[in-house]
């Protein structure tokens, strides 16, 4: 591409200058990053990076001395516009009609690929990357904090794939746990099967603020724990209902993904594993390590001395699973 063309020309005359091989001065010529207050070079050579007896040997001032007699035995030429010393650093301008033709015909001749051929990636090792982001929570609303999370996760993603690696982007969903008990006895006394086709997230919101309203009394709270444990329990007819919940939920956010012009390969989240956390718990109970609490709640003591000053739970008092064993 057109910054490696250019660190070519650069180097090739370094090259005559310093009597080393281009190939080694290359990566030393780095792109100056683009300055809105002052006015800056394109590209600029480290004098340290090319002193036979390392930078941190040379003085400042030394380092300082050679940048100046460097360019000043460097010509200008047809590339390069100006040749300045900096401090440390030989800086280099470069003919800004060429740089703007180089450009654009790089552009038109890559395409979508433009800025990602560069030879400097070349020697950079395929590998293969899971990127999961966004991650928003099932029958919920999508807000700004899943949109930071979607645009930062996107971006690493398109910049792996870009330079060769192979992407799986996940998107891990909070689908699973107690405010899926509240919410399933929530649509089961406020729910309208109607709105949650035409607009779930909205309905499943109101839903939601209803019976957390409702959740003061004692009498729902043990529906709600109800609810769950039967969702762990694989109950047919409760998991349908979640099941529904989830799939308008992951419909809705595609239509926003679509929009922002992302996508994933996997829709993956706490519900795939729910049945694996009832195996660590029986692990850690055919283990020992499973103590339960006076209250009923499983827990796992973490202090060296054994003495529970200090302790994870893990199981809450009717079996059901926590959001720290599903992880």
């Amino acid at each position: 591409m057109a910054a490696c063309s250019f660190r070519r020309s650069i180097a090739s005359q370094l090259s005559k200058v310093l009597d080393l091989p281009p190939e080694n001065l290359i990566k030393a010529i780095s792109a100056v990053p683009v300055s809105k207050k002052r006015h800056v070079a394109d590209f600029q050579l480290s004098i340290a990076s090319i002193a036979e007896d390392g930078s941190s040997n040379c003085l400042t001032e030394n380092l300082q001395l050679q940048a100046q007699k460097l360019a000043e035995r460097l010509k200008c030429d047809a590339v390069v516009s100006e040749i300045s010393a900096g401090p440390g650093t030989v800086n280099f301008t470069i003919n800004r009609e060429l740089l703007a033709k180089t450009v654009l015909q790089q552009v038109l001749k890559d395409g979508s690929e433009y800025g990602v051929k560069s030879e400097l990636f070349s020697t950079v090792p395929r590998q293969k990357a899971v990127i999961e982001f966004s991650s928003p929570n099932i029958a919920k609303k999508f807000h700004i904090g899943h949109l930071r999370s979607t645009i930062i996760g996107n971006f690493i993603a398109n910049l792996k794939v870009a330079l060769g690696h192979e992407v799986t982007r996940i998107n891990y969903l909070g689908d699973w746990g107690m405010q899926f008990g509240l919410l399933g006895v929530g649509f089961q006394l406020f729910g309208n099967r109607e709105k949650l086709k035409s607009s779930p997230l909205q309905h499943l919101f109101e839903v939601y603020v209803e019976i957390n309203k409702a959740a003061e009394d004692e009498g729902t709270k043990k529906l709600a724990k109800d609810f769950f444990r039967r969702m762990e329990e694989h109950d047919e007819q409760t998991l349908s209902l979640w099941k529904q919940f989830r799939d308008f939920s992951i419909e809705e956010y595609i239509r926003i993904y679509e929009r922002l012009g992302v996508h994933f390969d996997e829709y993956s989240g706490e519900s795939f594993y729910q049945e694996k956390s009832q195996e660590v718990l029986k692990m850690l109970e055919d283990k020992g390590l499973l103590q339960k609490t006076t209250k009923g709640t499983g827990i796992v003591d973490l202090s060296e001395k054994k003495d529970l000053s200090s302790f994870s739970t893990v199981m809450r008092s009717d079996g059901t699973s926590l959001y720290i064993t599903r992880q």
